[in-house]
């Protein structure tokens, strides 16, 4: 069990990671954290001289009433990067999160996700980390760390300037065919995209999903010549 404070706050107690009583369908999650290969992830892997700020998102996944869920926001429209855009929690490491090559990201991760969603991070487990990615637009290193919502607890909007909305996603419904798509980003970039919960989840985060489902063995055959637009904000 992830052990942190009863304050709450994810920076004041130890952060780590176990896989101690997890639900069987998390199994597959939990294999293919331990086994998959930074260029199975993506193309973008953080620069060898080091550059790049250090940042963390929490994959975390929870049961809803529809089976295996996983906890988005979608970010503030007037935010000056990734505006508007569906994500992760998550965030730049601050220095109280404490080393990025050991558990600040861990720290970090739980730190944002109480920061933009309300959640109180006593009720998440820890269950893995896959390897650092970059996201070049931005220039952020980003580590992302997986989560079992052992304890649901209320999660919404903490400040409107930074997120529009809180918000849940059925498995079910990022494997479903009919939910699939490929953007294609002005730069001429492809990526896989989804359309769930009024939102179309692209980028970074669709990335991270689509592998996810892939290496976990929960894809579905899906048309990847299906093609959704972007917005102006992309």
């Amino acid at each position: 069990m992830t052990h942190v404070s009863h304050t709450g706050n994810a920076h004041d107690g130890q952060v780590q990671v176990s896989k101690d009583g997890l639900p069987a369908w998390l199994t597959p999650v939990v294999r293919a954290a331990e086994t998959v290969e930074p260029l199975q992830l993506s193309r973008f892997l953080p620069p060898t001289n080091g550059a790049g700020r250090q940042s963390a998102v929490l994959i975390l996944f929870g049961e809803g009433a529809r089976g295996p869920e996983l906890l988005l926001m979608e970010r503030a429209s007037s935010l000056r990067s990734h505006a508007g855009q569906p994500s992760f929690p998550g965030g730049a490491l601050d220095p109280e999160d404490g080393d990025p090559k050991a558990d600040g990201p861990l720290r970090a991760a739980l730190r944002e996700a109480e920061e933009e969603t309300g959640l109180d991070p006593r009720g998440v487990q820890l269950i893995g980390v896959l390897p650092k990615l970059y996201i070049p637009v931005s220039g952020f290193v980003v580590t992302p760390v997986l989560g079992w919502w052992r304890e649901p607890t209320p999660v919404g909007v903490v400040d409107p300037a930074e997120t529009a909305r809180v918000f849940t996603v059925p498995v079910a419904d990022l494997t479903d065919p009919a939910h699939r798509a490929t953007t294609v980003h002005p730069s001429g970039h492809r990526g896989p995209a989804f359309l769930v919960e009024s939102a179309l989840v692209w980028g970074f985060t669709a990335g991270i999903i689509d592998r996810l489902l892939h290496y976990a063995g929960w894809e579905l055959p899906w048309d990847r010549e299906k093609q959704v637009p972007l917005d102006w904000r992309a």
